[in-house]
């Protein structure tokens, strides 16, 4: 089986070594990286220093400790944006200098085409960041004797990777898919400010030395790049990459399509609802998946209430007396107020889910939709310990509403699972725009005639009934 794979894969290595060769000979390619690389990491030697002085001045010592790993990630990651230009010009640069046309017309098949410009592209940033990585520790370790331990190290050199990989991989489905080296510049502000905003969240780790998060942050990274590296193997086409020279942007025909889509055929709210039963079926699977992970986040929820506890007198079950939860449940309750504000909350997180799934396949999207159900749990359990009884916290606070939010969380993450596994799967007779267009109708129909009418239900009895029952049993 390995042999049969390592002969699939030779062509496509052949062609990473034939384009690695080519940008080893370009001094206008290499110059910059290997100079940038260089001069970042003193600069970040420099910035360490001057931070460990500054704190240990008054008495802080423990930030400088903290700053100094966030630092050897940024060294990592900045030889990756500066060296994405290779990725992004990977193809749509050799066809505005035509000299991809021999490339293509070879035996390859497209998947070992793709992949082995792919490999190519992931050369020199990773290589530059270990460059980089390296030449930090070493200035690092000689100016403050500093050194990380191994597992950090892993991690970082792991992290290095996979962001590596998701850049790179996502810069080569711009290039396939856009016509002038331009409009993939442009387009890589998609790639580059995500992944600048994840770092971010990656310091809050680093500054709080939880370094077993960023696990995490490694496994969700390396599913995003195996979907980036399946969406370009899916939508690459060599006839199309030579056919196709300008694209205009036709709102009318989007438009038309989404129309198409979203009203399937129907010509009244009736015909429009009795569709709905054909799409749900179609949804089958991602609802299945969605079920899942949210009885994942459930595990992970009371799994986590057993290694961080909550202060012990936090939940007195004494403190809950009838005036206590009077008070409680009287803010922003029992009103239509209170009802439309609940109803908004959960529909922006909705939207963000949304949002977040879009530009990761859905893998965001489900992790947002996840945190509730596992602060459930964590709670639960919490209460449990304190000896208040799981079971009524669950019947009192989250069981009168959650029969209805609990049904729009898993349609929503199954719609959010659906829109970004469109863009992984081949169309056959459809552009890959088309394709996602039809996909965001269905989500918009699950949303509109689902999903927000579960919502609005939910927010009403969270706001009228849920306080009144957790009176009854909780305050007796």
């Amino acid at each position: 089986m390995f042999d049969g794979l390592g002969l699939r894969l030779r062509p496509a290595l052949i062609v990473a070594r034939r384009e690695v060769r080519d940008q080893l000979r370009d001094w206008r390619v290499l110059f910059p990286i290997v100079v940038l690389t260089l001069f970042f990491p003193v600069l970040m030697n420099y910035t360490a220093r001057q931070a460990i002085s500054f704190v240990e001045r008054y008495g802080a010592p423990i930030i400088g400790d903290r700053l100094i790993p966030f630092l050897l990630m940024v060294v990592g990651f900045f030889p990756i944006s500066v060296s994405l230009v290779i990725a992004l010009e990977s193809f749509v640069g050799e066809k505005e200098r035509h000299s991809i046309e021999p490339l293509l017309s070879s035996p390859l098949k497209d998947w070992q085409l793709y992949l082995g410009k792919l490999l190519a592209a992931l050369v020199a940033p990773l290589s530059a960041s270990y460059l980089g990585i390296g030449v930090y520790l070493i200035g690092v370790y000689f100016k403050i004797g500093w050194w990380p331990e191994p597992i950090l190290l892993i991690q970082i050199v792991l992290l290095t990777a996979v962001q590596a990989l998701v850049m790179v991989s996502g810069a080569v489905v711009v290039s396939t898919q856009t016509t002038s080296v331009r409009a993939a510049n442009l387009l890589a502000s998609f790639i580059i400010i995500p992944m600048a905003f994840l770092i971010q969240g990656e310091s809050i780790v680093m500054f709080w030395a939880r370094y077993s998060g960023l696990w995490w942050v490694i496994a969700v990274q390396i599913l995003i790049a195996v979907l980036l590296v399946r969406t370009g193997i899916a939508h690459f086409n060599r006839e199309e990459l030579l056919g196709r020279d300008l694209d205009v942007l036709n709102l009318r025909w989007g438009w038309g399509v989404f129309k198409e889509a979203f009203l399937g055929g129907a010509h009244s709210l009736r015909e429009w609802y009795a569709g709905m039963g054909c799409l749900l079926r179609q949804m089958s699977l991602p609802i299945a998946l969605m079920i899942l992970a949210l009885t994942a986040a459930a595990w992970i929820g009371q799994a986590y209430a057993r290694v961080f506890t909550l202060p012990p007198g936090l939940f007195d079950p004494h403190r809950l007396d009838q005036g206590f939860l009077e008070g409680l449940g009287a803010i922003r309750f029992f009103s239509m107020t209170g009802a439309g504000r609940v109803w908004l909350h959960n529909a922006r997180a909705i939207a963000l889910a949304t949002a977040l799934g879009i530009f990761t396949f859905g893998v965001l999207g489900v992790l947002i939709l996840m945190i509730p159900l596992a602060l459930v749990a964590y709670f639960a359990v919490s209460l449990g310990n304190a000896g208040i009884s799981p079971i009524s916290f669950l019947v009192a606070l989250v069981l009168p509403h959650g029969i209805l939010e609990i049904p729009a969380i898993i349609l929503s993450g199954a719609a959010i699972l659906r829109l970004g596994v469109t863009l992984v799967t081949p169309a056959e007779g459809r552009t890959i725009g088309e394709a996602w267009l039809r996909s965001l109708a269905d989500w918009a129909r699950v949303m509109l005639g689902l999903v927000l009418p579960l919502l609005f239900g939910a927010a009403l009895l969270e706001v009228f009934l849920t306080p009144r029952l957790a009176l009854w049993i909780l305050g007796g």
